[in-house]
């Protein structure tokens, strides 16, 4: 099968389309052709090997032919002994590792039925960011209904979704982006959007029970303006670089204020609650591009340049 393969770190251009052995399902593995798959934030870091410690994990000094990729959205190609959820043309989609391929193996606990009214590329574009989204908002900052959220980078992937898992649980949100995203982020649902490179959001008179922080743009002492009393922040950026991540880290456990950052994790089930979300229609994915397998190089190219609104979406 053909992959995109990784062999060196640094920009996009250490990645290339390879031929390499198609995957076999172990008992409980479920092997999927893949029709779309999606772009985030940590295959760009991986691509990079910044942070470093991601170099301790993908391969040190270098990776040999690592694929990158976790969303999927396919047709069951086959199936393990011991899978029973699903069968044989199913169309599923889900998280799961390698996915910059043609097919792609994972836990059957890592897919849901594909709902017959998405389309596979919008399907692609769900379960990493929105799990990330619901995991920030519900696990780090126990989220309520009536609470008022604020949402920076709310025209990303993890944003844009974040806005709507948001809403689902009854709360105002508002949501920070740049300029000409503003449409996008209110088509969202968001109350009012502020523009960072105009006027900024830091002089409101909101305060805020929740702040998910997308960006790493503003120090914590800028955030805590616009924050209740009692109010959280939640940190989910490598884009403020090493030492963002660093301070988050070092501070989240002598202050209360400001929650652990966290990786989603993929394995905990909750695909089947973005599914029931979506299925509800309180959640849509915004795509912005898409890209071929053979172009993937460009879909990173392109997210760096931190212009996207909404997802990157690869098809094959």
């Amino acid at each position: 099968m053909k992959a995109i393969v990784q062999n060196g770190y640094g920009s996009p251009d250490v990645l290339s389309l390879k031929d390499v052995a198609k995957p076999e399902p172990t008992a409980k593995e479920v092997l999927v052709r893949v029709v779309a798959t999606s772009v985030n934030a940590g295959d760009l870091f991986t691509v990079k090997g910044h942070p470093f410690v991601v170099r301790l994990t993908v391969g040190f000094p270098r990776p040999k032919d690592h694929i990158l990729g976790w969303d999927v959205a396919g047709i069951v190609e086959s199936v393990g002994s011991g899978v029973s959820r699903f069968s044989p043309g199913d169309e599923v989609y889900g998280a799961t590792d390698a996915a910059f391929a043609e097919f792609a193996l994972g836990e059957e606990t890592l897919f849901e039925a594909k709902p017959r009214d998405i389309s596979f590329e919008a399907a692609a574009a769900i379960p990493t960011a929105a799990i990330t989204a619901l995991q920030r908002l519900r696990d780090g900052g126990k989220i309520k209904r009536g609470q008022r959220i604020l949402v920076l980078g709310a025209s990303g992937g993890v944003g844009s979704l974040a806005v709507q898992v948001a809403r689902s649980y009854g709360c105002e949100v508002d949501g920070v982006c740049s300029a000409r995203k503003r449409e996008m982020v209110r088509s969202l649902g968001a109350a009012h959007v502020y523009a960072y490179d105009e006027e900024g959001f830091t002089g409101s008179n909101a305060r805020y029970d929740l702040i998910l922080d997308n960006t790493g743009r503003n120090s914590f002492a800028e955030l805590k303006t616009v924050l209740a009393d009692d109010g959280v922040i939640l940190p989910n950026s490598g884009h403020g670089g090493m030492s963002y991540v660093m301070r988050a880290f070092i501070k989240a456990p002598f202050d209360r204020r400001i929650a652990t950052m966290k990786i989603a994790d993929l394995t905990k089930g909750d695909l089947a609650v973005i599914n029931e979300l979506y299925e509800k229609g309180w959640i849509k994915p915004h795509i912005d591009r898409t890209f071929s397998l053979a172009q993937t190089p460009q879909a990173l190219e392109y997210l760096d340049q931190g212009h996207v609104q909404g997802k990157i979406v690869i098809t094959m």
